[in-house]
């Protein structure tokens, strides 16, 4: 089976440049941000998820002495969110981690192996893309269309 591959992004210079409600998705992920408990690795992560009955919901990662035990922020507030909204479509998702100490040179941060790869299998799921957005505290911005658009030879049950 031969599978479609095309990644397409959109860059923006800063939170200026975003719409009213991905500039509320990145005030939620960087509140969300400071309550990360992240003691070991000193590397905030929030998470702000829009469902399409336009609630929004955040998570944060969550580290343990007893590596790997902690969860990063994208899949803490996926697997929340499906645990009390299964039937609830994703729409969008927006991501800002970086450094405790901020730097201007910190790039937007893009979810981990592990995030996408959970991520993929709910846009699966939901047979439907989910806008997927990764700042770092400098604002700048990366918008994929898709999560396949970061992930493009992912693994689905498609194989099993």
């Amino acid at each position: 089976m031969k599978k479609e591959t095309h990644i397409s992004y959109e860059y923006f210079k800063n939170s200026a440049e975003l719409n009213d409600i991905e500039k509320k998705l990145f005030e939620k992920a960087k509140e969300a941000r400071k309550n990360a408990y992240a003691p070991y690795s000193n590397f905030l992560v929030g998470c702000s998820v829009l469902l399409e009955n336009g609630e929004i919901y955040s998570g944060n990662n969550q580290e343990n002495a007893a590596y790997p035990s902690g969860l990063c922020a994208e899949r803490t507030a996926l697997f929340w969110i499906a645990a009390n909204f299964p039937d609830v479509k994703i729409k969008k998702i927006f991501v800002v981690g970086g450094p405790r100490e901020f730097h201007e040179r910190n790039p937007p941060i893009p979810p981990c192996g592990a995030c996408r790869q959970s991520l993929m299998e709910y846009e699966t799921k939901q047979n439907e893309n989910i806008d997927l957005y990764f700042s770092s505290m400098n604002e700048e911005v990366v918008k994929v269309n898709a999560i396949k658009d970061l992930l493009p030879f992912y693994f689905d049950a498609t194989f099993l």
